[in-house]
């Protein structure tokens, strides 16, 4: 295997879907609220994969050096990408992998610094901060599940609106709320199968520091906020005749098999026959509650009801 795919794997690409999604119902929002040049979508969408891809390098740098990799439980969605213990990649190629990509994705940064306002530039620090620290800092303090909620699931769809608006609008963050709850959601489920490791590696997940019941507690009640954001975002938008969130949003009930199986699964942590499963199902509903948002504000801009 060349050595450029290995570098490809090691930003864990079968995860970086999320960040296309997010590319996605960013842009929606953004052409809800005006126009949008496809060109500034694409290559926004390219900083936020090389930034995800960066924070993947970067952990399994640190997960290794900390030992966690040696007693990791990997899964098809949780444990990293398994290339350096293995030995397919140098532990120094994994950081330059990180440290590479997170450059190039500050480079398309300051592109749109330079091209769209300086009020980009808070966004980029506190997301870059979220980057560096993430693992080595915040990993090791209580809830650290807030970390990617904020920085992969409310920056980028702000960032998106910004690079087509050149501002930021408190109607485009409360539609950002609910990406942050679900990829809040999703490293707090992906932390189950990975316990043990993270207590010997001094890290204080949610389950860790508070045990599965409480972390699966939060889990639930989290999942279900989004369904009650969006809900009550389309009443508001009834009421008020003000398009808070469409009416459209409706359709992410349409997710929720995949909700009620995540829910369960989260409860079933001593049996990794019915928690792995469990994942699968709450990527599935993360992925398609965003997608179907982007979908909504597309509908809302083609026919709306109001």
């Amino acid at each position: 295997m060349s050595i450029f795919i290995l570098w490809i794997k090691e930003t864990r690409p079968q995860f970086l879907s999320l960040s296309v999604v997010l590319a996605f119902l960013g842009t929606a929002i953004a052409w809800y609220h005006g126009p949008i040049n496809i060109g500034y979508a694409l290559l926004a969408g390219l900083g936020l994969m090389l930034t995800h891809g960066s924070v993947n390098a970067i952990n399994d740098y640190f997960d290794y050096k900390s030992g966690i990799d040696f007693n990791t439980r990997r899964t098809p969605f949780s444990g990293g990408s398994g290339l350096i213990p293995e030995r397919k990649l140098p532990l120094k190629q994994a950081l330059g992998v990180g440290v590479m990509t997170f450059l190039i994705a500050m480079g398309i940064g300051i592109f749109f610094v330079i091209f769209k306002g300086r009020q980009l530039i808070p966004l980029l620090v506190i997301a870059g901060l979220c980057l560096v620290f993430y693992t080595p800092v915040i990993l090791r303090t209580p809830w650290p599940e807030w970390s990617p909620g904020f920085g992969l699931g409310i920056l980028p769809i702000l960032g998106f609106y910004f690079v087509q608006a050149g501002r930021y609008d408190w109607m485009v963050l409360i539609a950002s709320v609910p990406s942050g709850i679900l990829v809040h959601n999703l490293l707090l489920l992906n932390e189950f199968p990975d316990v043990e490791a993270d207590r010997k590696g001094g890290r204080k997940t949610t389950p860790v520091l508070f045990g599965f019941e409480t972390a699966g507690r939060l889990f639930r009640i989290a999942t279900i906020l989004v369904y009650v954001w969006i809900t009550g975002c389309v009443i508001i938008t009834l009421i008020t005749k003000l398009t808070i969130m469409p009416v459209y949003c409706l359709i992410v009930l349409l997710t929720l098999p995949f909700a009620v199986k995540a829910m369960k699964g989260s409860r079933e942590y001593h049996d990794m026959d019915k928690l792995v499963p469990a994942l699968g199902s709450n990527v599935q509903f993360i992925l398609m509650t965003q997608i179907l948002l982007g979908v909504a504000y597309i509908l809302e801009r083609l026919y709306p009801l109001f």
